[in-house]
Order: C-alpha cells, then sequence, then structure tokens
C-alpha cells in the first residue's frame, strides 16, 4: 500500500522531501494521539492524510485554481474569460452561481482529478482538442479551473458545496468587486481565517474598469492594507475587468507561473499541513516530556515499600530470629521461666507458623483504605512528576496508565510478599548444636550440684561416696557445677549478641528481597505504563514538530 509520504515523494521527486516527510509525521501524530486526544481533532489531520494521498497519486500534473467570490463580483465572467469560452452562466441568467464548473486545460484532461473532488460530468470541459494562441508565459496547460458557488448565496447547499471544494484547491483565488471589497463576510469567514494559506491565495479586484484610472492604483493598495491587518502581507492583489480584458493576462502570468513551477500543490499541502498540526498541537502541546528522575524513581518506591508494610515486617523478622535463637540456645532455666510468660510470639498471632505469609499478616494484618490512599497518593505524584509541562490529555493519559481504575496495588504487594521466599523460619544449625552444648552442661551443672547434695547427706547418714579429688583446691563436683553453670550462661550471652547480628543480616537481606519485589511490581504495574505514554508522546512530539517544520 502506498503510504502518503510515498505519493508525495513521487509527485515532488528528490528523495524524502519535507512535504512527504511532514505527511508521515502528521501521520505518526495523529497514529501517536489517538485513544488520548480528542478524536474530534484529529480527524481532520487523518482526513487531510487521506485525502493528500488521494490527490498527489491522481495527478501531479495539474493544478487545481479555485475562483471564488460574492454574488455579483464578476466571477463567472472572469471565469469565461479565462477558458475562452462562454461556459458560466452570467447576468439575469445565473445571478448566482448555484453548482461548480470545471475546465481542465491539457491533452490528457482531468477526468479522474475531477470525479475525485465530486464534479458532475455534465459540468466539466477539457480545452484539449481547442486552439491556444496565447503567449508562453500566459499559457495555462495543466490548469483546472473551478467556478465555485458563490459564498454569500441564500442557499445552505451552496455554502456547504463551497467549503468542501475550497479544501481541494491548490490555489485560491479571491475575486472581490469594487464596491464590496471590504465586506465583511468574505474577509471573517474565509479570508482572515485562512491566512496561513497566504502562499497559495491570490486576491483579484475584479470590474477595475468601474474605479477610475487614476484611483485604481489607490483602490489596489487599500485591498492589499485590508489583507496586511488580516494576516496576509504578501499575498499577490491583481486588478481585472473580465470584460474588457484589462489585466487578465496579468492573472494568467500568475497563474502560468505558478503551473511551471508545480509548487501550488506542495504549497498548498503544505499549509494544510501546518493548519492540521497548529489544532492538534495547541490541545496536545509540542513540550518536552521530562519523565522520571532516578530521585523520582526512588521516593516512589520508598514510599510504595512503606505503603506495603516492609518496614514492620523487616522488624518483625529481626525479632522473630531474637526469640527463636533465644528458644534454642537459652539456658534451660531461663527456657522454662519464659514459658511462665505469654510468648511475645502468640501475641502477634504466629505461633508456630514463622512463614513469610504468617510474618505479612502479623506486621500488616489488613491493608486500610489510608494505606491504599497513601499508594495511591505516591502514584499520582510520580504520575504528576513524569508528565510535568505536559498538556492535559497527555497528563490525563499518563496519570490513567499509572494507576488504571480497579486495579489494587496493595494486594499486588501483598501477593508478591507472600511469594518471596527469605527462608527466615529454618533455624540455624548453630541453635541447635548450641542447645545440645546447654542441654550437657545442664545436666553437667546437676551431676555436679547433685554430688555435692550427696556428700552432705552421706555425712549425716555416715555412708560414705567415693572421693573425686579437688581441682584448684575446690572440689571436682563444685568445678564441674559452677564451670557448667557459668559455661550455660556465658553461651547465653553470646547467643544473644551472636542472634541478634545474624537477625539483623537477615532482616537486611529479607529488605533486599522484600524490595526488590516491590519494585517489580512498581515496575510492572506503574513505571512501564508511564513509560508506554511516553513513548507514545514521543512518537507524537516528533511527528507534530516535523508537521510543523
Amino acid at each position: 500500500m502506498t503510504s502518503q509520504g510515498d505519493a508525495a515523494e513521487a509527485v515532488f521527486g528528490g528523495g524524502r522531501n519535507d512535504v512527504a516527510a511532514r505527511i508521515d509525521g502528521l501521520t505518526e501524530a495523529v497514529n501517536a494521539g489517538r485513544g488520548r486526544i480528542d478524536d474530534e481533532i484529529l480527524a481532520p489531520a487523518e482526513m487531510l492524510s487521506g485525502r493528500a494521498a488521494e490527490r498527489l497519486k491522481l495527478s501531479g500534473d495539474h493544478t487545481i485554481v479555485a475562483l471564488a467570490g460574492a454574488t455579483g463580483s464578476g466571477k463567472s465572467s472572469l471565469f469565461n474569460c479565462l477558458t475562452d469560452l462562454e461556459l458560466a452562466g452570467v447576468g439575469v441568467r445565473r445571478p448566482t452561481t448555484s453548482w461548480a464548473l470545471a475546465c481542465a486545460w491539457g491533452p490528457d484532461g482531468a477526468q479522474g482529478l475531477l470525479e475525485w473532488m465530486g464534479i458532475p460530468a455534465r459540468h466539466q470541459v477539457s480545452r484539449m482538442s481547442m486552439l491556444d494562441h496565447s503567449a508562453d508565459d500566459t499559457k495555462l496547460d495543466g490548469l483546472v479551473l473551478l467556478d465555485l458557488p458563490d459564498h454569500d448565496s441564500t442557499e445552505v447547499s451552496h455554502h456547504l458545496e463551497m467549503d468542501r471544494l475550497i479544501t481541494y484547491a491548490d490555489v485560491l483565488v479571491w475575486v472581490l468587486d469594487p464596491q464590496k471589497y471590504a465586506d465583511a463576510a468574505i474577509h471573517d469567514r474565509y479570508i482572515r481565517p485562512m491566512a496561513a494559506y497566504a502562499d497559495v491565495t491570490v486576491v483579484v479586484l475584479n470590474q477595475i474598469d468601474r474605479i477610475p484610472f487614476e484611483q485604481r492604483e489607490r483602490a489596489l493598495a487599500d485591498v492589499k492594507r485590508i489583507l496586511a491587518e488580516e494576516g496576509l502581507p504578501d499575498v499577490t492583489v491583481i486588478g481585472v475587468s473580465a470584460t474588457r480584458g484589462d489585466g487578465v493576462d496579468d492573472l494568467k502570468r500568475e497563474m502560468a507561473l505558478r503551473i511551471r513551477a508545480k509548487s501550488s500543490a506542495k504549497a498548498r499541502l503544505a499549509s494544510d499541513i501546518s493548519a492540521a498540526a497548529g489544532v492538534i498541537a495547541q490541545v496536545g502541546g509540542t513540550s518536552d516530556a521530562p519523565g522520571l528522575t532516578p530521585t523520582d524513581r526512588q521516593a516512589l518506591d520508598e514510599a510504595l515499600v512503606g505503603c506495603a508494610g516492609v518496614p514492620p515486617i523487616v522488624d518483625a523478622i529481626a525479632s522473630s530470629n531474637r526469640r527463636r535463637a533465644a528458644q534454642f540456645t537459652d539456658w534451660p532455666v531461663a527456657q522454662w521461666l519464659r514459658r511462665l510468660r505469654k510468648d511475645p510470639l502468640e501475641e502477634l498471632g504466629l505461633g508456630s507458623d514463622l512463614s513469610i505469609s504468617s510474618l505479612a499478616r502479623a506486621a500488616v494484618p489488613e491493608a486500610g483504605h489510608v494505606q491504599r490512599a497513601k499508594a495511591e497518593l505516591a502514584i499520582r505524584d510520580a504520575a504528576d512528576k513524569a508528565a510535568v509541562g505536559l498538556e492535559r490529555p497527555w497528563r490525563d493519559s499518563i496519570r490513567d496508565a499509572s494507576n488504571p481504575a480497579g486495579d489494587d496495588i496493595i494486594d499486588a504487594f501483598d501477593h508478591a510478599i507472600r511469594q518471596t521466599s527469605l527462608g527466615v523460619a529454618r533455624p540455624a544449625a548453630w541453635w541447635r548444636v548450641a542447645q545440645v552444648v546447654q542441654i550437657l552442661l545442664f545436666i553437667a551443672m546437676i551431676a555436679g550440684f547433685g554430688w555435692l547434695a550427696a556428700q552432705g547427706v552421706s555425712e549425716l547418714a555416715s555412708f560414705e561416696l567415693p572421693d573425686l579429688g579437688e581441682a584448684a583446691g575446690f572440689p571436682v563436683a563444685a568445678v564441674v557445677a559452677g564451670g557448667s553453670l557459668l559455661a550455660g550462661l556465658a553461651i547465653s550471652v553470646l547467643s544473644r549478641i551472636a542472634a541478634r547480628i545474624t537477625g539483623r543480616r537477615k532482616a537486611r537481606h529479607a529488605d533486599r528481597e522484600l524490595r526488590d519485589a516491590i519494585d517489580g511490581v512498581t515496575a510492572e504495574r506503574v513505571i512501564a505504563p508511564i513509560q508506554v505514554e511516553l513513548d507514545s508522546y514521543a512518537s507524537y512530539r516528533a511527528g507534530i514538530l516535523t508537521a510543523l517544520a
């Protein structure tokens, strides 16, 4: 399928010329803006792209010139004068132009082009078989001349037909008359709003013969002054008398010059592109998108980590590690005394279940409205930062993409946390070793104190026990009992220190793993959708800037 840009390239030649690139840019902007910018804003540009492709594929050798004006301006007389034919009825026979007439110059005619414009066959004529004795600089081969319906007709259909055909013209010739050349109707409705089309506009002051010769230059200067005030200072203004032929050759030369240069279709298309792109740019903007900076991303991550309840979970893991280590490594007497108090783990509702799911439920029992509101606020703030300087359609699209309706990101965080394997439920190997040592030391302490007690009883009961001897001046049994007690207490203290250190290490590991899990959800559910919108905006901006170039 031939693209609009390919069609423009084929007509205007020379590689990727500016018009072809601008058509492609406008198409790119429309495609990227669809769903973000109102369809009513994009529709004219989309139609222009299609119409441009059709126009350029149909004929690049013809220049469409439209004569437009009010009733009584002599527009139809000028049409007849330019064609050297009595095609358009004038005067009493046809006081207003009710339908468009078309005359094509050249041996090949322009039937396909005229049918594409919707000109009925009965309103078409070709000068291909007629001899043209005009001078070379006034020959109009390649011209398609349209006589449009009067813009001030009382028939609505005439207005609609004129408005429709104006969009097809490569050159617009506004025909004014000496009495109504400043008429607000044509200036306010057509000429002033179409100031962007100055490069393809010609103004003809017809019936110049009705103005005294010495006042003609002043009249033409006044027309130029009015046009300059309306934003068309460089438009060509020609004085013409269709009935006497004054200035007609000047008008033919102007049209012949544009036909030979084959620049009118290009200039009109360029003006159409500028106008359509300008309307879109007013709504969609052209500012550079800042996106999310690393600082913005870090702030979002920190906020969502807090909303997901990661800090309480990490604290719970550190506390759990210390308490569980104490259950294994504490002096057995301390463990028995601890059983008299309520277990802090039971207060958290954990019991023996120390999985990450249990820790998550204990640390963050249930995501409340406040938690969700904070997460939504953090996401909205990030979306707003990414869209700073952009126009509302893009700001809204970025915000909507970052947090779609019905999407509960807190539930996604909870699911990611529960799926994260941290290994916190598995007891450390050294806990078991310390537990065995503590038990042996406790047995040794009991045995030592028991032996000492038995020795005391034996003295009272007059029976003897074997003498175990002394160590460092103390009975061996006392040394064993006291040493076991001190060793057990020392192991308990050292184990608490080791448990605190390993607990912090596990907490840091858990913090990294949980942050990675939260970051994965954030990247998928928030950052990626924002980036998709930013990429679409980048495509839109590149296209619209190319179209406006």
